[in-house]
């Protein structure tokens, strides 16, 4: 289930990393692996489903250990549909949050 769940979330969260700054592939792998786990066979794809959708644009930068690298920043699309998806995740985990903790109301034992 967990990774169900994840799969759902991975382009919010990969949004909210973009949000905060430039990056390249590896990189925002690196940042999300802090909090989840996660590969770079699972983020490549997303950035370029991300691209399709007009809400990451890239552009190359020279590194000193190797190739160029990638970068990846959010448009002004994305930045739209990363505002959207917080309020869905908002409202969405209000809502499973009222069927788990139900409130002291619903707790009264029928008479």
């Amino acid at each position: 289930m967990k990774t169900q769940l994840k799969k759902g979330a991975l382009e919010l969260c990969v949004l909210a990393v973009l949000a905060r700054g430039d990056s390249y592939a590896y990189d925002i792998v690196n940042q999300l692996s802090r909090s989840m786990a996660i590969s770079e066979g699972t983020v490549y794809p997303l950035m370029r489903r991300l691209q399709d959708e007009a809400w990451v644009s890239t552009y190359l930068v020279e590194s000193s250990s190797g190739p160029s690298r990638k970068y990846y920043r959010l448009t002004p699309a994305g930045h739209a549909a990363l505002a959207a998806m917080q309020t869905e995740w908002r409202e969405f985990v209000s809502e499973i949050d009222s069927v788990l903790v139900p409130s002291s109301a619903s707790l009264e034992l029928p008479q």
